[in-house]
């Protein structure tokens, strides 16, 4: 098709979940509920780990950077999706929508950076715990946080200027509930091969690399509890790392399916299922997994809220 013939849009129209009202009303108090969850455990993370002293270890200022993550995530777009639901005209910018895919994408390929920095930080601590501090000290610890945030922001500045300057012909009806790249791509009305290898390229650099890395640290960790002796020992050690394997397995996991099958095998609507779960359910249940449960972080709690007491008093 020839250029001239070419036209992009200045708005999209989401389809969304459902166009019943009262399914939307009950998907509103739904994801409204996950959200609110989502910003409170997220966020008491944060606040637990900024005001207590014992809490400044590896360990959680990974986990820190995670909740940022996860607020941000789902902010960018589950406020709008919300939104869309008690409205009967469900229509995007196009500005709002290259916005929104830009930071969708960036918080989601640094939290899977994240998550290859927590597996070595779990490495080290279980396979090399004498020189623990040492290895993991706050350069190493700002290092890995700060690339794991610049290869996310720069992957999605990428991502994003590629997948916008992709011409509709005047479509714009997306099937999905925010603007995705796999459903911005399926609207396009010319080739979108070079599209799809950058989709790939992305998705190994932001995923398939993060994920083996985790792999690999993963297996020499079992290799390590396997050689403890002690049933308790065992026991311990891999406690330190079975919050760190769920939450893994479900970011990793769903991610794949989305972004590493084959487009012949690719569906709008098992996407918008996927998609959802990665990111209004997983940060959603990443504190309760990984840190409301967790000893130090109750103690936390409790030093935190005693001191505030004592300082009212």
């Amino acid at each position: 098709m020839r250029r001239d013939n070419l036209t992009w849009v200045s708005e999209f129209v989401l389809m969304g979940l459902s166009s019943n009202r009262q399914i939307q009303a009950g998907l509103f108090v739904l994801f409204g509920a996950a959200y609110l969850l989502t910003l409170l455990g997220n966020g008491l993370i944060v606040l637990l780990t900024g005001l207590d002293a014992q809490l400044h270890q590896p360990m959680y200022f990974f986990l820190c950077n995670l909740a940022v993550v996860d607020i941000c995530c789902t902010s960018s777009w589950v406020p709008q999706m919300l939104m869309h639901f008690l409205q009967e005209k469900k229509t995007i910018s196009f500005t709002r929508c290259a916005t929104q895919l830009f930071f969708s994408l960036a918080v989601g390929g640094t939290e899977f950076l994240l998550l290859a920095a927590m597996a070595y930080d779990r490495y080290v601590a279980v396979c090399d715990p004498l020189r623990y501090m040492a290895v993991m000290g706050r350069r190493c610890c700002a290092a890995l946080a700060v690339v794991s945030w610049l290869v996310g922001l720069a992957n999605a500045a990428v991502e994003t200027v590629i997948t916008m300057r992709l011409p509709t012909c005047g479509q714009n009806v997306l099937n999905h509930v925010s603007c995705e790249t796999l459903a911005l791509v399926r609207l396009a009305c010319m080739d979108v091969t070079f599209n799809q290898l950058v989709i790939m390229a992305s998705s190994a650099v932001v995923l398939l690399l993060p994920c083996c890395l985790v792999s690999l640290s993963y297996a020499h960790i079992v290799a390590t509890i396997l050689r403890i002796r002690s049933t308790g020992g065992r026991r311990k050690a891999f406690g330190t790392c079975a919050s760190h394997l769920t939450v893994v397995s479900m970011s990793y996991g769903m991610a794949l399916i989305t972004y590493m099958q084959p487009s012949s095998t690719a569906s709008a609507e098992k996407d918008k299922v996927v998609v959802l779960f990665y990111t209004v359910m997983t940060p959603m249940l990443n504190p309760l997994i990984y840190s409301l449960r967790n000893k130090e972080m109750k103690a936390a709690m409790s030093r935190v809220l005693m001191r505030s007491s004592e300082t009212k008093l």
